[in-house]
């Protein structure tokens, strides 16, 4: 009788795989190799080793993008779960005293657009530090901070607003938000959608409009900014917006448009009275995440 005897599978190398998720979520070999500190060259030779081992082609290139084969999209959930364990056992023993829960607050906006990615990567830091995540407005964040219901908190400061509270960790433009090739801005009354009362930026997108007397009507009243950018894409109304947040199928608008300039608006960074090495991690890592991501939009 005789025994086929195979060779061990071989073993997937971390470092590969964080390269690997890098690209998988940012779709760019180059982003990819910012994230994890190596060159593109560099880059590709670990992927090209990734494949080799896998027998399998996980991403499909063209001049313009990067996307993942049916083999990378098996691979990304395994990818993920083994860098996160090896996070929580490293964390286990070089990070012990590094847990406990912190209670993070964020306006609407930055919610639904940056602090996925925020938490994702503070939890493969501190995978023992919970974050809780209150979204709400700026009025009412700032409240909860006041009465200790939140460690910390963003919140966004409108154009000309006196605060010397806080830090500011980024400065960025706000425009009129329209549908690319739209025509809401040229009907009279203005449409407008925009946030509740609440929101920091409403009276001074709406007290321009009245100083410029252009007539405007209220067509959509949301605090949830992915209603905003619905009504705008839809043609139905013009939004005041941050520039970054204008996708494709947006336009910015402006005094060519017969608009008001809106000039810029900060976001600081509050926190409560009690900073503990847990609150000063969340922090440090928001105000990376900010220079990393939002730094070239500003």
């Amino acid at each position: 009788m005789t025994l086929m005897i195979r060779q061990p599978l071989p073993l997937l190398d971390n470092d590969i795989l964080r390269t690997f998720v890098a690209i998988a979520e940012t779709g760019s070999f180059t982003s990819a190799a910012d994230r994890v500190f190596r060159t593109p060259s560099a880059v590709s030779m670990q992927i090209k080793k990734l494949e080799e081992q896998l027998s399998a082609t996980l991403f499909l290139r063209d001049a313009r993008s990067v996307t993942l084969t049916e083999s990378g999209e098996t691979l990304l959930p395994y990818a993920r779960r083994m860098l996160a364990l090896s996070n929580e056992a490293v964390g286990r023993f070089r990070m012990p005293e590094m847990k406990g829960v912190v209670r993070l607050g964020a306006p609407d906006d930055i919610g639904e657009r940056f602090m996925p990615t925020i938490l994702r990567r503070f939890a493969e830091i501190y995978p023992a530090i919970m974050v809780d995540l209150t979204v709400d407005t700026s009025g009412q964040l700032r409240r909860r901070l006041q009465e200790q219901r939140l460690d910390l908190t963003l919140v966004n400061c409108a154009p000309g607003m006196v605060s010397h509270d806080g830090e500011v960790i980024h400065t960025e433009q706000l425009v009129w938000a329209g549908a690319k090739c739209g025509t809401a801005h040229l009907r009279d009354p203005l449409p407008v959608s925009i946030w509740e009362d609440g929101c920091c930026w409403r009276a001074d997108a709406l007290s321009r409009l009245d100083r410029d007397k252009r007539p405007y009507r209220i067509a959509y009243l949301s605090a949830h900014t992915m209603a905003q950018r619905a009504a705008v894409i839809a043609d139905l109304a013009v939004a005041p917006l941050p520039r970054s947040y204008l996708t494709d199928d947006m336009t910015a608008l402006g005094s060519k448009q017969g608009l008001p300039d809106l000039g810029s608006f900060e976001v600081r960074l509050l926190t409560g009275p009690e900073t503990s090495e847990t609150i000063r991690a969340v922090a440090d890592s928001v105000r990376f995440a900010f220079s990393e991501m939002i730094g070239i939009a500003a």
